[in-house]
């Protein structure tokens, strides 16, 4: 087998590492666990978090922590691409897949269509590989899934956990207000 280039190789501590989006000072944090061939999860991130990020994230008042529990294979290789990203892209990356989940999931190829999502984001097809067949960083992520079974009884996805709250399902932006408000500072 071929060696990969070093460009190639997978910085396992950073792509494991956890992933937030918003202030890291934030009083409040909300777990997502999210499967990106899940269409609640898509819808999620297309309608209802944009209202969140806007009311809540922006103004520094919750974070986010993005954790992978994949529902497939496909997730699997896209969660573990996406964790190949660097931080400043990672989000909009998932962005990206959420926003065009139902081209990749259905295409001829869903790992071809995944990598040239991931060539938007910069990273090159020789990268994408390595990222979705690093045995280590795929274990690691369903590490995630299993610590989202174990540490907040998560069987489906979306699943949220804010602050001191668990939500399921991708509810209405109203929904997780009634939960938000009364947890900040």
């Amino acid at each position: 087998m071929p060696r990969l280039s070093r460009a190639a190789e997978v910085d396992l501590e950073t792509a494991l590492a956890p992933r937030f989006e918003g202030d890291p000072d934030a009083g409040l944090t909300m777990i997502e666990y999210s499967s990106l061939t899940c269409p609640h999860c898509a819808h999620f991130h297309t309608d209802i978090l944009p209202k969140i990020r806007e009311a809540y994230i922006a103004p520094g008042k919750l974070k986010l922590e993005m954790r992978d529990f994949p529902l497939d294979q496909y997730a699997l290789r896209a969660a573990a691409m996406a964790r190949c990203a660097p931080e400043s892209r990672y989000f909009p990356l998932l962005d990206m897949l959420f926003k065009q989940q139902a081209k990749w999931t259905r295409a001829t190829d869903p790992i071809g269509a995944i990598k040239q999502i991931g060539r938007l984001a910069g990273i090159s097809a020789e990268q994408a590989d390595a990222c979705m067949s690093n045995e280590a960083l795929l274990d690691g992520i369903l590490k995630i899934r299993l610590g989202g079974q174990q540490d907040h009884d998560v069987s489906s996805t979306p699943t949220f956990v804010v602050g001191t709250e668990k939500v399921v399902g991708a509810q209405p932006f109203e929904d997780f207000q009634k939960v938000i408000e009364p947890q900040l500072g």
